[in-house]
């Protein structure tokens, strides 16, 4: 469709409410996805754009979409999960953010400890997140280093000691770590992958801040160096200590922060359509309509309380791909929102009665009218065109 056609489709068609939208190229390919707090406006704002990256893909757009959301809010949380499944080409190319850093543990027949600073589906498990990429590789680094994992090129070939060899003669290592005892040599069958599997299981338990075995461990080695007059060697293990002590202050810390991060949120929405969100360990984990009678409050009770209720994977501390990154966005919608923080309240106080409350706020920030002068609320941002900085 010609672009003069795609003005009209969004001129008779969108109006000025949240949502999200998708433009679409040849044979429905999802170009760009959006959000918007005003559909309508932000998409007939791409046609004004007559150069750049933005103009290049409206003029490659066959079809443009959307669809509605209640509030900015639920429009966040669906743009993601859109992005995340389709990777657009204009997203991905235009929007990464990487001000942020995870240890991931790979899905490997040898799984390596790797600092990243994007996640990806496929399948490997993160922890974190970091503020200092580049402190966190060299404790990456250090975690590999005390816990005997292996840190080579992912394409390495493995071969376990318990592998079948069709001709032998064995393997040389690949680098000079199975010399000095810091690995255990999976690359040359050196080990058993059930002996490398409780290597993996050591480190993976201090990054979920179970076990300090790998301190304890470096502690014994600095206490043998010492005693044999080889203080170089000690200074260099006690510095490998602190950069994992301060690892596991950030774990430990972060660990707690997440497992509290327990809130029911009420938010208003576009002509009445109000919602209370439910964030369990920072993660969105369900909505419902805001409950308009004794006994709708009744059955969001009962919802609040089977939601919140402890349960077997609270234990595990690491993360999907998904998981942190919606850890993340609702983090920094907080961090940048405080009165919508003030506004939520712990499931504990909800279901005590402190619905009430919550029920004024709604009806105080809930906007007076419908019309685009009213909408949306002061504080609204916006998803950044192709080509334009996140930042």
């Amino acid at each position: 469709m010609a672009t003069s056609g795609l003005r009209e489709t969004v001129r008779s068609g969108a109006e000025d409410r949240p949502g999200v939208y998708r433009w679409l190229g040849r044979g429905g390919r999802i170009l760009y996805v959006g959000k918007s707090v005003r559909v309508r406006s932000r998409l007939l704002s791409y046609f004004r754009e007559e150069a750049g990256k933005t103009a290049r893909m409206v003029a490659e757009a066959e079809a443009v979409s959307w669809d509605y959301t209640p509030n900015e809010f639920a429009a966040l949380f669906r743009e993601m999960r859109l992005i995340r499944v389709w990777q657009p080409e204009y997203n991905v190319q235009h929007k990464r953010d990487r001000r942020y850093g995870f240890i991931k543990v790979t899905r490997e027949p040898a799984p390596r400890l790797i600092p990243v600073t994007r996640t990806h589906s496929d399948g490997a498990r993160y922890y974190g997140p970091f503020g200092r990429t580049a402190w966190l590789t060299r404790a990456v680094h250090d975690l590999s280093l005390a816990t005997g994992l292996r840190d080579c090129p992912g394409d390495t070939p493995i071969h376990f000691g318990d592998q079948f060899e069709m001709f032998g003669g064995g393997r040389t290592p690949r680098c000079i770590r199975v010399e000095t005892g810091t690995c255990p040599g999976p690359c040359a069958g050196r080990c058993t992958a059930a002996e490398y599997n409780r290597r993996l299981n050591v480190a993976r338990a201090f990054l979920e801040t179970r076990s300090r075995a790998p301190l304890k461990e470096l502690a014994g080695l600095v206490e043998r160096a010492a005693k044999r007059l080889d203080f170089e060697y000690a200074a260099r293990l006690h510095d490998r200590m602190e950069t994992l002590e301060k690892l596991w202050d950030h774990l430990a810390g972060f660990r707690g922060r997440i497992e509290n991060f327990n809130l029911v949120y009420p938010v208003s929405g576009f002509r009445g359509e109000d919602r209370v969100y439910l964030i369990r360990r920072g993660r969105l984990h369900g909505e419902m309509p805001w409950p308009k009678s004794d006994a709708a409050r009744r059955r969001t009770d009962e919802v609040v309380a089977g939601a919140f209720r402890p349960a077997v994977s609270d234990r595990d501390a690491s993360l999907e791909a998904e998981a942190a990154a919606e850890v993340l966005m609702t983090v920094a919608w907080f961090n940048k929102r405080p009165d919508e923080r003030r506004r939520a309240v712990a499931p504990e106080r909800w279901l005590a009665g402190g619905r009430e409350s919550l029920d004024k706020a709604a009806r105080a920030t809930r906007p007076a009218a419908v019309s685009p002068s009213s909408w949306p609320p002061t504080g609204a941002a916006e998803s950044p065109r192709p080509g334009r900085s996140t930042r």
